[in-house]
């Protein structure tokens, strides 16, 4: 598997500052603050990135073990609902809800599925804690 970069850059203090993201693909560059993170200022925050990674990738791992299963489906739309609590500054829930469209599934088998690729697919894992590896360094000024 390939490693996938994406950066970010950020300006000035906390609340006055501002900064860009990029994905490395150059699929989405875009502007983040504290406004388009705990208000609703323009642009996007971390959250919301990890969010849509968190819905593509499990829609993706739901559509393979479906169709591992016999019952590929048709269509798997996914939404994450990412929060951050305020007070201590962490991604203390993540909410996603699914809908999709499998002919011949029963519902029972459809949820057995939806929970194994909760559990499974690689950002939900990623989210449960990885290892984070830190090269710092200080830049003259």
């Amino acid at each position: 598997m390939a490693t996938r970069i994406s950066s970010a850059e950020w300006n000035g203090t906390l609340k006055e500052g501002n900064g860009r993201m990029r994905l490395g693909s150059g699929a989405y560059e875009g502007p983040f603050s504290f406004a388009s993170r705990f208000a609703s200022g323009p642009g996007t925050n971390p959250e919301e990135l990890i969010g849509a990674a968190h819905a593509g990738c499990y829609s993706m791992y739901l559509s393979a073990l479906l169709d591992k299963a016999g019952t590929p489906a048709r269509s798997i739309r996914t939404t994450a609902n990412v929060r951050i609590d305020d007070a201590s500054l962490t991604i203390d829930l993540i909410e996603l809800q699914t809908v999709a469209e499998v002919p011949g599934l029963s519902e029972a088998k459809f949820l057995e599925q939806a929970e194994a690729a909760k559990s499974g697919c690689p950002v939900s894992k990623a989210l449960a804690g990885p290892e984070i590896r830190l090269q710092a360094k200080l830049a003259k000024a």
